[in-house]
């Protein structure tokens, strides 16, 4: 009965070890991943024997929660792939993180640091029991000379004395002990409550007529994945190209590690699908808005009769309060805006939305349905030459992409009415094809590090412009004439007069151009006029009422230029937007 015991636990330990299934077992070696924007595609291989007829394999270090539709299995030798099956694998060691195995491994150190001393407690307690034995032996004895007696003593004085002193230690190191290794399960706890992605095994019965050895390729796509790009700029002087690295933070929490694979990064995104969209007809009709009637606090769709007979607000009493949301001018009964409030009838750009609290519109929209992700152009990709390690971590790991060196034209740049400094930024053209993406950027001047900034080409028309960070040699001042000021009351009409003066000052050895850009006021009502503009001799856009000049100063020069308007308006109007 025990050997059938021993036996039967002994083919547990085997099935637990060896997992349910039987088949052989192979471990990938991931080769490549080409990630995306969001997600990756791994490529793995392994060499295999197969036998003459039909072969299992189970193949192992391959990424958890895969896309299973995008598993490909491919075979050398003339070996047909007849089925793949995946699965994950919780009961893996790989899906550990590297800071959770770190500390797994110092729990066992000090756990095994723990014996020792466990064992040096245990003797000392012995001997402070001998010592009470024989403490108690010599009390029971009569006729204890003083000399034996004073050997007692200095016994007790010496050795007991010590002993408790190096217990005293040893329970204070063993206490210390304790406590760390409780710290650190409780830090695996939380790291391992992070959601660490556990791998995956995928099981691929193969043919061939006769043994072989053959080489396997398998790729899927995983979502646990992606990289997002960074630049580093650096300006050495005015006269010198722009340097510009190209750089990508990956990350992956995939299940399994990338070690020293090939990487390849992709703009596109696998996410977006390949099915080209289709027109439908639009059929033009008479609109008809279905209105809940929330008067009587009843919810049923009211018919025309009733619908006229609601009071309402005139057009004229409806205000924009932003974009395709408006607001009642006067007090009614009913009240048009754009928050959900229980009780009140909303119109959102000639649309209905419910007005209960908590409810959603008609089509239970989220705000998934409103949210739209563009990634604009052609998709490209960049291949790393030198191969890399991206642990399974979740973290971001910084990857050189591409160095540039761009020829660049310098500049100083100023608006005083938004802030005092003028900034040094360089104008960089044929850029087009570097195939930028917006991300940070860490700008470099002359070799110190200035500041952060963002790159966001889709922003850009032809030249892309990279702010190198403020200048304090160069003083821009902007202030408003008090004196040229004034207010003045003609007929129904108030005539406003507004002086500016903006000082610049070149505290730099050299010459520099300075770009500096103010604005006048645009009126989009006709019964608010802008008289007697004085643009000081600026660039005007007559749109968008900008000014620009560009001005060439000498070292230690001084420039100032004048600008001014008049704005008439009714007489008890209060016009926005003219300080």
């Amino acid at each position: 009965m025990r050997h059938t015991t021993l036996f039967i636990g002994a083919l547990i330990t085997i099935f637990i070890a060896n997992g349910a299934l039987a088949q052989p077992q192979q471990k990938l070696k991931i080769e490549e991943a080409v990630v995306f924007l969001n997600g990756a595609e791994l490529t793995s291989t392994s060499q295999v024997n197969l036998a003459s007829g039909e072969n299992e394999i189970l193949f192992t270090n391959v990424a958890g929660d895969i896309n299973t539709q995008s598993i490909t299995v491919g075979a050398s030798g003339g070996v047909v792939v007849e089925s793949a099956t995946f699965q994950n694998n919780y009961l893996g060691k790989d899906i550990l993180t590297a800071q959770v195995k770190e500390m797994k491994d110092s729990i066992e150190i000090l756990a095994a640091a723990k014996k020792p001393l466990n064992d040096q407690l245990t003797v000392l307690n012995e001997q402070l029991s001998l010592l009470a034995a024989n403490k108690k032996v010599s009390g029971e004895t009569n006729g204890l000379s003083v000399t034996e007696l004073t050997k007692l003593l200095d016994l007790y004085s010496t050795r007991y004395e010590g002993y408790l002193s190096q217990k005293g230690r040893l329970e204070e190191l063993l206490r210390k002990t304790d406590e760390r290794i409780g710290k650190l399960n409780q830090q695996v706890n939380e790291e391992q409550k992070k959601g660490v992605q556990p791998g995956g095994q995928i099981l691929v019965k193969f043919y061939t007529k006769e043994a072989t050895a053959s080489l396997i390729t398998i790729d899927y796509v995983v979502p646990n994945a992606g990289w997002s790009p960074t630049y580093d700029i650096m300006a050495d002087a005015v006269n010198r190209p722009i340097k510009l690295a190209y750089k990508a933070n990956i990350h992956q929490n995939c299940g399994v590690n990338w070690n020293n694979v090939r990487l390849s990064l992709s703009t596109g995104n696998p996410n977006e699908g390949v099915t080209a969209p289709v027109l439908s007809p639009v059929y033009l009709a008479f609109y008809r808005p279905p209105v809940v009637n929330n008067y009587q606090n009843q919810s049923r769709t009211l018919d025309r009769t009733e619908i006229a007979a609601i009071p309402t607000n005139q057009v004229t009493d409806i205000v924009s309060t932003t974009t395709g949301v408006y607001q009642s001018q006067r007090g009614s009964n009913y009240s048009l805006g754009g928050a959900r409030t229980s009780g009140t009838l909303y119109i959102v750009d000639g649309v209905q939305v419910q007005g209960s609290a908590g409810v959603q519109s008609q089509d239970n929209a989220t705000i998934e349905h409103y949210v739209t992700v563009d990634n604009a152009g052609v998709n490209s990709t960049f291949d790393i030459e030198l191969p890399y390690t991206i642990p399974c971590d979740g973290k971001e790991h910084l990857v050189a992409v591409k160095k540039y060196e761009l020829p660049a034209t310098y500049r100083y740049y100023a608006a005083p009415k938004l802030d005092k400094d003028a900034f040094l930024q360089a104008q960089v053209t044929s850029w087009e094809d570097l195939n930028l993406m917006t991300g940070p950027t860490n700008i470099f001047y002359e070799g110190t590090y200035v500041g952060q900034g963002t790159l966001d080409p889709h922003r850009v028309k032809d030249t892309l412009t990279i702010s190198l960070g403020r200048d304090k040699k160069i003083v821009v001042r902007r202030e408003r004439d008090t004196k040229l000021r004034s207010v003045k009351s003609i007929g129904t009409n108030v005539r406003e007069t507004f002086a500016y003066s903006i000082m610049v000052r070149n505290n730099r050895k050299e010459s520099i151009n300075l770009t500096i850009q103010d604005q006048l006021p645009v009126s989009n009502d006709n019964n608010i006029v802008l008289e007697d503009i004085d643009d000081g001799n600026a660039e005007t856009e007559e749109n968008t009422g900008f000014m620009k000049w560009n001005l060439a100063i000498a070292p230690n020069e001084v420039k100032n230029l004048e600008f001014g308007f008049t704005v008439k308006y009714p007489k008890g109007k209060i016009v926005a937007n003219l300080r």
